[in-house]
């Protein structure tokens, strides 16, 4: 019997299908799920918009992104170093379970989930500038599974310890910094991981917030 991974490449990508494109990208997605949503607290004033859920097979909602500040841009004219963004991350925090189609186990959440999700987000949105565009994919690849190895040992030495607040109380994430941005992960009570990722606005000085209305941000 196969095992599905925790909300890793392939859990991701199966986990994405779960509900009609549409209503991955508009609120109707967020609004299906069983778990708060997060985002910046009211310190951030600037835009604020939605990006996309992802749900397994049977429907249920299993993580989604908000996003806060300019929308980031693979468009190749687009200088990087003037993109300022950050992109939250939320995942419900599951147990170990059956797959919905019967064919495998779930392994249960993690942080190591949500720093995945971030990791792999602050690539999407990445493009090195010096590179021909046939050999991204290549890059991205090779990126990507750097990325998962990173998000499977939190403890190691590429990341360090920042604590911020969430829901104004001081919490404690594994974040990292890199050439493309930076990546923040940690546990929001018991209910949800959360992921973050940016850049061009620094993530020290940040804080995070239950989002009481989704509809409040465009999508």
């Amino acid at each position: 019997m196969e095992t599905t991974g925790r909300l890793g490449e392939r859990g991701v990508a199966a986990a994405a299908q779960g509900l009609p494109a549409d209503a991955r990208r508009s609120v109707d997605g967020y609004l299906m799920a069983g778990f708060p949503w997060y985002g910046l607290d009211e310190a951030f004033t600037g835009p604020r918009w939605l990006m996309q859920v992802g749900a397994a097979a049977d429907g249920i909602v299993e993580y989604g992104s908000t996003g806060h500040g300019e929308e980031p841009s693979l468009r190749v004219e687009t200088d990087m170093d003037q993109q300022r963004f950050t992109v939250v991350v939320t995942v419900a925090s599951r147990p170990g379970r059956d797959s919905a189609d019967g064919t495998g186990k779930l392994e249960a959440t993690s942080v190591s989930s949500a720093a995945w999700l971030a990791g792999s987000g602050l690539l999407s949105c990445t493009w090195p500038t010096r590179m021909e565009r046939a050999l991204r994919q290549d890059w991205l690849d090779q990126q990507t599974a750097i990325a998962w190895e990173l998000a499977d040992d939190l403890e190691g030495e590429s990341w360090s310890q920042l604590s911020l607040p969430v829901d104004g109380v001081p919490t404690d994430f594994h974040y990292r910094e890199s050439e493309y941005g930076w990546v923040l992960a940690g546990t929001a009570g018991e209910d949800v991981h959360i992921g973050a990722y940016g850049r061009g606005m620094s993530a020290y000085g940040l804080g995070f917030a239950v989002v009481k209305d989704i509809t409040r941000y465009d999508s």
